[in-house]
């Protein structure tokens, strides 16, 4: 399994402080971030796109351009690309550069996005939110097979006949797609033959196997081959179960009550969070045996192949975040990967 991280880089108040940090420091902190993932072998480091003011993070490829230059070998994915409001061309150009700069190392993760605040700012009309998405999905993977490109589409121009380029170091840059809880995404993500990723960041986790065979019906439907499957969930590490959670908590209620506010939510409660990191809850949160045990009980489910965790819901002092992942390179990874080679050996077998 493919173990990684996700940010949206958050820059919301510290527990104890009155304003965030000032945007160029958060910067310096996600690069430490990520060349401290790469140095401790994990697999993915992933950078998300928000157009808010507690986001740092609205041009993802600029930042994995600058991580592409500062890393060895961690893959460097979007999360997402909110590829409705975005132009595809230019999103193939960008991450073909990535690639080239990382030797191979980039990935796009394309998705609908959590938020709106894109589309207006950028022209374009939410009442084709969905027919937007799709169009430009299929731009973008025929760009991605095809250095010439000829298009004919309802919401961006025609191309005729031209060459885009650079064509990236792979022979073909990865595209994930990533979902939420609608069927019908994961349905067409196996279709389109795309890896899928399960965004999971509330409910319970089991609610979401659906996700899955869907997924692989829809390529099997469509004589595609079985895709990879990626879950991805908010949570912390620390030393104990009670330390990340009493870290996480004041993070996670800054961020959540702030959106909860906006589409009418109640406030989350501790007695919300605490159930959340139970074993068979959304949230990742605990020490280094509870992520494990998460993990697998998780994998029972799903059979996944990679998994991503965010770590900043909010944000939380920075020297914690080093910390915990820190605890998920050295502690967590190991382990899981130990028992996950064990479950193949046993399978093979």
């Amino acid at each position: 399994m493919e173990l990684g991280i996700y940010t949206f880089v958050e820059n919301t108040p510290i527990e104890g402080e009155s304003k965030p940090q000032h945007p160029s420091k958060r910067l310096d902190q996600l690069m430490e971030e990520i060349e401290l993932a790469d140095e401790l072998g994990l697999d993915v480091f992933a950078i998300g796109e928000h157009h808010r003011e507690e986001y740092v993070s609205s041009a993802p490829s600029t930042l994995l351009a600058a991580a592409a230059a500062r890393t060895k070998n961690i893959k460097l994915s979007s999360a997402v690309t909110v590829l409705g409001s975005e132009d595809p061309v230019r999103v193939y150009q960008q991450f073909s550069t990535i690639d080239l700069l990382s030797k191979g190392r980039a990935e796009i993760m394309v998705g609908r996005g959590s938020f709106t605040e894109s589309f207006p700012l950028f022209g374009y009309d939410l009442q084709n939110y969905g027919e937007l998405f799709m169009e430009k999905l299929q731009l973008l993977m025929g760009l991605r097979e095809n250095e010439v490109i000829n298009w004919e589409g309802k919401h961006r121009p025609d191309i005729e006949n031209r060459g885009v380029y650079p064509r990236p170091y792979q022979d073909k840059l990865p595209v994930w797609r990533a979902v939420g809880g609608t069927p019908k995404s994961a349905y067409e993500a196996g279709a389109m033959g795309m890896p899928m990723a399960i965004a999971i960041i509330g409910g319970q986790p089991a609610q979401f196997k659906q996700m899955v065979d869907i997924h692989k019906r829809g390529a099997a439907d469509y004589d595609q081959p079985e895709q990879r499957v990626s879950i991805n969930s908010h949570g912390f590490i620390a030393e104990t179960t009670q330390d990340a959670a009493d870290v996480a908590f004041p993070a996670f209620k800054t961020q959540m009550d702030k959106i909860g506010k906006e589409r009418g939510w109640p406030p989350m409660s501790r007695q919300q969070f605490d159930a959340s990191i139970t074993l068979k809850g959304a949230n990742v949160v605990g020490s280094p045996q509870d992520i494990i045990d998460k993990i697998m009980y998780q994998h029972e489910i799903f059979g996944h192949d990679r998994f991503l965790l965010q770590m900043s819901v909010g944000s939380v002092p920075h020297d914690k975040l080093l910390r915990s992942i820190e605890l998920f390179a050295k502690e967590v990874a190991p382990v899981v990967r130990e028992k996950l080679g064990e479950e193949k050996v046993q399978a093979d077998g």
